[in-house]
């Protein structure tokens, strides 16, 4: 069985290539007969008529060279003569698809999500793997920031498949892979956010793939959720990593974006001018790229800045200066997020009402938050209205709050938040007499806090070797 099986296998291999050759053959005749070649004419001087006879009637495979010698001596390309695809519709198509790419940075999303659907019906149509590939990359990227994580993971993880299946290096993989990544981070998924991108980041050193691209778009990714899990040590590495190898990158989109991630970890240590320095080097990139969404994120980033700085008139001015970017694109989540933000101010400025307004809105009519998307961003909306009911006696109530954040936060693997929540909460039971509740909620909270630069996955990726490999 095992023979014949190979014996099969290999007759169906062959039979594919007799067909693949026949209709190759059809094709060089029908071109030649188009241009009044005869065969002699077309053979000269590299090849002989009784070649181009053999070949016209499927009877030989023929090689690159012998393809390539024919398509200039026809008057056209090597693609269209293996293909039968003129040459002309791959760029067209990989024209529209630049135009719908700066739609996404441009225009709305809606309109640029109907004009990557078309370029990839189109793509699909005409087998092209690289144009089908950025379609579906495209897709994603729209329907993440419009919040539908479900259907942008299943249009990474295709255009995934699809990369792996043609036998792509890991470096064009890695758009896909850390679209994959954001979709988990949104999701709450924070831990497996960070395996996808530090096993790309691995990968990609032990290969010997130093790509500067790739590494700076996967070390500026992974420093969110390091930061959401409380790995400070870890987050700060893939700073230092990405700075080091901004210098080497091509492509000034990547580099505004590592500016921007790069400012989350000279927060945490306190660097507070070196943060706001480097989001203005990430807002004039983007002014420049017209990157309508990563601008709104620099004005979210700048406004913490300025609320970790205490200025916070300042703070509320960019923050509703992102937070009208933002929706404005329906980019519900990351909407959602500088709201909770921007609460958080309200609240410092002693504005109580307005902020349990915007939380409560926020909770009732937003994106679902809380089942599955944007998890850490409901929490962080019940954390605020604990802290206000508490600011106002209702003990109950804040209670209710903190234990609903909680609920939200044991999904996610945010270290930090939930610690943090732990501590409120286990304060507001030792003020009320509940001493014995007050104990349970702090031993939670320590054994949620992550130790100096590490997660739950063992040690941190291998950095790559920057002087022995560039």
């Amino acid at each position: 069985m095992p023979h014949n099986a190979l014996a099969d296998g290999k007759r169906q291999e062959e039979d594919r290539t007799m067909d693949e050759s026949a209709v190759i053959g059809q094709r060089v005749q029908r071109l030649r007969t188009e241009r009044g070649l005869t065969q002699r004419q077309l053979a000269d001087p590299a090849y002989t008529a009784s070649y181009i006879s053999t070949l016209e009637s499927g009877k030989v495979r023929p090689s690159e060279t012998a393809l390539r010698f024919l398509a200039e001596r026809l008057g056209t390309t090597y693609e269209e003569l293996t293909t039968g695809r003129p040459a002309r519709l791959a760029t067209e198509l990989r024209l529209a698809l630049t135009d719908a790419r700066r739609l996404l940075a441009t225009g709305t999303l809606g309109e640029a999500a109907a004009r990557f659907r078309e370029l990839l019906a189109e793509a699909e149509e005409l087998d092209l793997t690289s144009e089908r590939v950025e379609a579906l990359t495209g897709l994603g990227e729209c329907a993440l920031e419009s919040g539908e994580l479900t259907a942008a993971r299943e249009h990474f993880e295709e255009a995934d498949r699809t990369l792996a299946a043609a036998g792509e290096p890991l470096p064009r993989r890695v758009r896909a892979l850390r679209g994959r990544a954001v979709t988990h981070l949104l999701a709450g998924e924070l831990r497996y956010a960070c395996y996808v991108l530090e096993t790309a980041i691995d990968e990609l050193n032990a290969q010997g793939l130093h790509d500067p691209d790739a590494l700076v778009l996967l070390y500026a990714s992974s420093i969110g959720p390091y930061m959401d899990m409380g790995a400070h040590a870890r987050a700060a590495q893939a700073a230092e990593l990405a700075l080091a190898l901004a210098p080497r990158v091509s492509d000034p989109a990547l580099v505004a974006g590592m500016h921007r991630s790069v400012a989350r970890t000279l927060l945490a240590e306190g660097r507070i001018a070196e943060a706001d320095a480097s989001l203005a080097k990430a807002q004039d990139l983007y002014q420049h790229l017209q990157t309508r969404t990563e601008l709104a994120h620099c004005h979210w980033m700048r406004g913490y800045v300025h609320a970790q700085n205490s200025d916070l008139e300042g703070a509320e001015r960019e923050l509703r200066t992102a937070r009208e970017m933002l929706a404005a694109r329906s980019a519900a989540l990351y909407t959602a997020q500088v709201e909770v933000e921007l609460a958080d101010v309200l609240r410092r400025q002693g504005r109580r009402e307005e902020a349990v307004d915007l939380l409560s809105r926020l909770l009732e009519f937003g994106t679902d938050l809380g089942d599955g998307r944007g998890a850490v961003h409901a929490a962080g909306a019940h954390r605020l209205l604990g802290l206000i009911a508490e600011g106002d006696g209702a003990n109950e109530r804040a209670e209710e709050h903190y234990v609903m954040a909680l609920a939200l936060l044991e999904r996610t693997g945010a270290a930090g938040d939930l610690a943090d929540l732990c501590r409120l909460l286990g304060d507001l039971l030792r003020r009320t007499g509940r001493t014995e509740a007050a104990l349970d909620a702090y031993r939670t909270g320590l054994g949620h806090r992550a130790a100096p630069g590490t997660t739950t996955l063992g040690p941190a990726p291998t950095p790559p070797p920057f002087r022995d490999s560039w």
